[in-house]
């Protein structure tokens, strides 16, 4: 029996895998088409998608693949530059804020290192018809008659999720009948490091540039252009894109017409099985998080399962993941269609609504950082599941630079704590750690300790086992300067599961830690 099957052999199922895999989990992937897709679909990757990589120790092969960005740049209804959101800090993650990347080369890559890791067994040409379970296993049925056996299944197979129907999961949500073109061409002179979206309201256009000279285009069409499953004829393509090149058929890598649905499942788990990525939720592409929501599903759910695998984690342990994954990817599917309506509207009127409010905004320092910075994102922030609320709980940290005074060496704080939980103390005092470290002991499981300092102040002394983390450039400073004199108590996942002052009560800490956790 495996201990977990992975139907689906898409970005999102064989990250899943990858994620099991660096946490000791064994995994069956099953995927219905006989290799990995050749369709460049998803094409942006966010820096908390490189930090997942980086859990599972892939990120160094996949970097090779994307292309750093510097954002996006919005332009209004006479193609003029609105502004240019270029997210949060740049490397507040240690990672890029956005990245534009070929799916086929990402397909192939993820597939090579689980082909390299002894615990995946990846089956190509493997249909999937049915899922089954009871209090002992899940049994997946193959198209031959076959069947896999494991302790969980997670469903990352798509829109058409054939888990999630055995499942008899619903999803709740609508579907959109405007029609657009995406084109992904080849040859193509775009070279700028940020995406485009132009608000013009007789043509909405996204650009979006690659290296190695690939580019996609997006094209809202109208009617009598074309509908979602004809072949678009070359001369409408080249018609659309003349604006920006001449186009020839060799150019055009792949051209579809698509229309979008915004939908979420209506429960994520049901017994062994859990869903995850596209067969979980579905959202129009202006936000460019579709794959990224999928990618922080799997980076939740997998450290719970090998937890739980491991006796560590108790059964509501698991539920937590629809509690923490479900609000925040209904929020981005809202985000997705809001900008939809907003940016890529064909009403004149409101187009020059949207470009006056806009204008005036970014004529503020408060309207600016807002759209610069990207905060109309929804904040990852879980307020329910395996957090204790709290002013900083359940938000995730950053990973700024240090000097490990262990190691002798200027390092990520995750290479610091490693890939499990972690206990951070934020300036404090030597005397403080034993109490802190009292907390921790409640944990199942290894715990990384750290003492990160802030104010430029060296700890007089910490217990042998902590590391001490120094700042180099003012970045944790910056980042945990306003934490300073707490303890963090942070999941595997980079999310502040709970956090303190030193002299608090903790019973409250410690029975949640007992509720959570297996004995």
């Amino acid at each position: 029996m495996a201990d977990v099957v992975v139907v689906g052999a898409g970005p999102v199922g064989m990250t899943a895998a990858a994620l099991l895999a660096a946490r000791g989990v064994e995994s069956v992937v099953l995927e219905a088409r006989a290799t990995t897709s050749t369709d460049p679909k998803a094409i942006s990757l966010d820096d908390e998608s490189l930090r997942t990589f980086a859990d599972a120790g892939i990120v160094e092969e996949l970097l090779r693949i994307v292309s750093p960005g510097t954002g996006t740049r919005y332009y209004d209804r006479h193609g003029n530059l609105l502004l240019h959101a270029r997210g949060p800090a740049p490397y507040r993650l240690g990672y890029p804020f956005k990245n534009p990347f070929p799916q086929p080369d990402l397909e192939r890559a993820l597939a090579g290192a689980l082909r390299r890791d002894p615990r995946v067994d990846l089956r190509f040409g493997t249909r999937v018809t049915a899922v089954k379970q009871d209090g002992e296993a899940a049994r997946v049925v193959l198209a031959d008659g076959a069947t896999v056996e494991a302790r969980f299944v997670i469903g990352a197979d798509g829109g058409r999720s054939t888990v999630r129907e055995a499942a008899g999961i619903t999803m709740t949500g609508r579907s959109y009948t405007e029609p657009w073109l995406v084109i992904d061409t080849l040859g193509d002179p775009h070279r700028e490091m940020f995406s485009m979206h132009i608000g013009t309201p007789q043509r909405p256009t996204v650009i979006i540039p690659s290296k190695g000279g690939r580019c996609r285009y997006e094209f809202l069409l109208f009617p009598g252009e074309g509908l979602p499953g004809d072949q678009p004829p070359h001369e409408l393509i080249a018609r659309l894109v003349k604006p920006w090149r001449e186009i020839s058929p060799a150019d055009v890598e792949r051209s579809v017409i698509y229309t979008f649905n915004g939908v979420v499942a209506d429960t994520w788990r049901r017994g062994r099985v859990f869903l995850a990525g596209d067969a979980a939720h579905m959202m129009p592409p202006f936000a460019g998080q579709g794959l990224n929501t999928g990618l922080r599903d799997v980076a939740n759910l997998t450290w719970k399962l090998a937890h739980h695998l491991a006796g560590r984690l108790s059964e509501a342990g698991l539920d937590s993941y629809e509690a923490e994954r479900r609000p925040h990817a209904a929020a981005s599917v809202r985000l997705s269609e809001r900008l939809g309506r907003v940016v890529h509207s064909t009403s004149h009127r409101m187009a020059a609504s949207r470009d006056r409010l806009i204008g005036a905004a970014m004529a503020t320092p408060e309207g600016r950082a807002f759209f610069a910075e990207m905060r109309y994102r929804p904040p990852l922030h879980f307020t329910a599941g395996l957090v204790i609320p709290g002013d900083t709980d359940g938000r995730p940290i950053p990973q700024p630079q240090g000097y490990d005074m262990t190691a002798g060496k200027v390092r990520y704080l995750d290479a610091v704590t490693g890939h499990g939980w972690a206990l951070l103390g934020i300036g404090l005092t030597s005397g403080d750690w034993p109490a802190g470290l009292a907390v921790a002991a409640a944990l199942p499981a290894p715990l990384a300790a750290v003492h990160v300092c802030t104010d430029d102040t060296l700890p007089d002394a910490v217990p042998a086992a902590v590391t001490v983390l120094a700042d180099v450039d003012g970045m944790i400073n910056a980042e945990f300067g306003p934490l300073h004199g707490r303890f963090l108590l942070v999941r595997p996942d980079h999310v502040i599961a709970a956090s303190w002052r030193p002299g608090d009560d903790t019973t409250t800490q410690t029975a949640a830690l007992s509720a959570w956790f297996t004995p």
